[in-house]
């Protein structure tokens, strides 16, 4: 039987703002399909999590850095959506897997520099255009880029530009797909208390006071506050909101 229900891909599902997306959708009905590169325990935990919250969800592996497997990918997830949903398609996508990285200019090398642009752009572009035929017509692409290509952080230089050209990709992908029904639009979030970057705006006190003492709402983000915007980019009564950078970072830096 045919599963009547919406399903979500999200890369990086098992942890910090992909895993608090997963859990907004799946309060929401939304199905999902959730990747991890290495720790498959803690997808695992995901997965628990969104069943107990009465939704489907699987997790699957995927470094989103190396391309050569995407072709594999995409036929492992087309088997699943077939064998769990009926289906051979999926309708949102959240390109959300990434790494953090300082690069100051005079001491970056060019492994640093190629880290960092092959998670966030050359991976994200090319898993996008492996999933499109997979994305059912009239459904969502979300991708996360950041604060910090709206205002600077010193040393991150690289990761900003990348999260830049994800902006721009957005746009173009909107005029692209838009034949199809396909919304595409990005999220950059603010400060958000994660282990992302090793956990510095959750653990270190000062660093955080520093981002508090700038931010209109008074605080940092959590997860939850990311994972509920990403949600509602997926609902129906944001069909008519296109190719937009929705920066969520509770007013910082205004």
């Amino acid at each position: 039987m045919t599963s009547t229900s919406k399903i979500a891909v999200i890369t990086g599902g098992n942890r910090g703002l992909g895993r608090a997306a997963a859990l907004k959708l799946a309060q929401a009905g939304t199905d999902v399909v959730l990747t991890y590169r290495s720790n498959e325990a803690e997808a695992a935990d995901v997965v628990a999590a969104i069943e107990g919250l009465g939704a489907k969800a699987i997790a699957l592996q995927l470094d989103t850095t190396q391309l050569a497997t995407f072709p594999t990918f995409v036929e492992s997830l087309t088997a699943v959506l077939e064998q769990k949903w009926g289906r051979r398609n999926f309708d949102f996508l959240l390109n959300n897997a990434g790494v953090g990285g300082s690069t100051p200019l005079g001491s970056t090398t060019e492994a640093d520099f190629d880290a960092l642009i092959n998670v966030h752009v050359k991976g994200v572009y090319f898993l996008t255009q492996a999933l499109a035929p997979v994305i059912a017509d009239g459904g969502r692409i979300v991708n996360i880029s950041s604060g910090l290509s709206r205002f600077t952080g010193p040393g991150y230089s690289v990761y900003a530009a990348a999260k830049g050209a994800v902006e721009v990709l957005t746009r173009y992908w909107a005029m692209e797909l838009g034949g199809r029904g396909i919304t595409v639009n990005t999220v950059a979030p603010g400060a958000t208390a994660t282990d992302f970057g090793g956990g510095m705006i959750r653990d270190n006190d000062g660093y955080r006071g520093a981002i508090v003492s700038t931010t209109a709402l008074g605080r940092v983000g959590d997860p939850d506050d990311i994972g509920g915007v990403v949600a509602s980019l997926f609902s129906p009564e944001m069909g008519w909101v296109n190719a937009q950078r929705i920066e969520a970072s509770g007013g910082a830096r205004l």
